[in-house]
């Protein structure tokens, strides 16, 4: 892997993430922080801004999702397996590759998996195309670049850039969070490794005047695809999109369906800072005489209608989808994922 000069202006005064590039996406409504009692210390402009030379982006694989997207919709599904059981990775690509151009590996604080090179492998060997999430709160940046060399050689088709969220207290209180790292900078690594860069945004998060100016630095880095946290109407994402476009963002980006159908896997989506579902929809849902048709219907609903905002090529089928075991929620998503592309077609 090349290396790569990255900007340095220093990290901002008080942020137990360490950032360059803030403020994260689980800035607290009311510019709380996601990880200390008191505000976010990204709240007031100006914002860093990304001044270093970043390699040319490369081209998307062949039959990629961003490949796909520039002849239609796409569909980007979470991946939800047992942790550390290949068994498991296999047999849910197997239901979700066949219905999804693209496979999405998250990261959680709490849920810690196999690395993620050897996680694509898996991912990889049973037939899907993995989009692979990585974050800078458990590496420091000699395992970062390892992890994306790693990743380049195996042949991911893409890698969503993270800061990462911090560990809740109970979590492994004794380990060290590092944070090296911003998902921006990482951006520019990934980059630099030849491989595509995907970044997060989260439109209803605080500082929300910032973060279309915040992505276009992300852009500027190196990102190649926005992947968008949930919000609460199609009417406040075209109002980001719109926003990010007149900020001089010209990426495209995926916006987050919230596929859930049970108490469990609602709350889930609803408890993250940042994060806005419709409540009226998921108590529509909950209350239903058959919770899983109607959180099928509910999320096949909201896809349509952020596919018609202008810039979004593709949804994210994302969240738990049901507390019944990592299968009979791959099966929730596929079936979201014929009935989304049996409307799009």
């Amino acid at each position: 892997m090349p290396a790569v000069e990255l900007p340095v202006p220093g990290e901002r005064p008080g942020c137990p993430k360490r950032m360059v590039f803030g403020p994260c996406g689980g800035v607290r409504t009311g510019g709380g922080c996601e990880m200390a009692e008191q505000p976010c210390v990204f709240l007031d402009p100006p914002l860093p801004r990304w001044t270093a030379a970043v390699p040319p982006a490369p081209a998307p694989l062949p039959g990629s999702l961003l490949d796909r997207a520039r002849s239609g919709p796409v569909v980007l599904t979470d991946l939800t397996v047992r942790p550390f059981d290949p068994d498991s990775v296999r047999r849910v690509v197997q239901v979700l590759a066949p219905v999804s151009d693209g496979l999405l590996a998250g990261e959680h604080q709490n849920r810690p998996d196999l690395p993620p090179t050897l996680f694509a492998q898996e991912v990889l060997a049973a037939g899907g195309r993995p989009w692979t999430t990585l974050a800078c709160r458990d590496r420091n940046r000699l395992v970062l670049e390892q992890e994306l060399a790693g990743l380049a050689a195996v042949g991911v088709d893409g890698v969503l850039c993270v800061t990462g969220d911090g560990r809740g207290p109970s979590v492994r209180p004794g380990v060290s969070q590092v944070f090296d790292l911003d998902g921006t900078r990482l951006a520019a690594l990934a980059t630099a490794a030849g491989l595509t860069a995907a970044v997060p945004e989260t439109p209803e998060a605080p500082p929300q005047a910032l973060r279309p100016g915040r992505l276009v630095e992300k852009q500027r880095a190196g990102a190649q695809l926005c992947v968008l946290n949930h919000v609460g109407t199609p009417q406040r994402l075209a109002r980001f999109v719109a926003d990010a476009r007149a900020a001089g963002a010209t990426l495209p980006f995926v916006a987050a369906v919230a596929v859930y159908t049970d108490e469990r896997s609602a709350r889930i989506l609803q408890r993250f800072p940042g994060l806005h579902l419709d409540d009226a929809a998921v108590q529509r849902v909950l209350s239903a005489p058959d919770p899983v048709a109607a959180g099928i219907s509910a999320a096949v609903a909201e896809a349509r209608a952020l596919l018609a905002v202008p810039g979004v090529v593709g949804v994210n089928l994302s969240g738990l989808a049901s507390d019944r075991g990592e299968e009979i929620a791959a099966a929730v998503k596929a079936e979201v994922a014929v009935k989304v592309r049996e409307e799009t077609a």
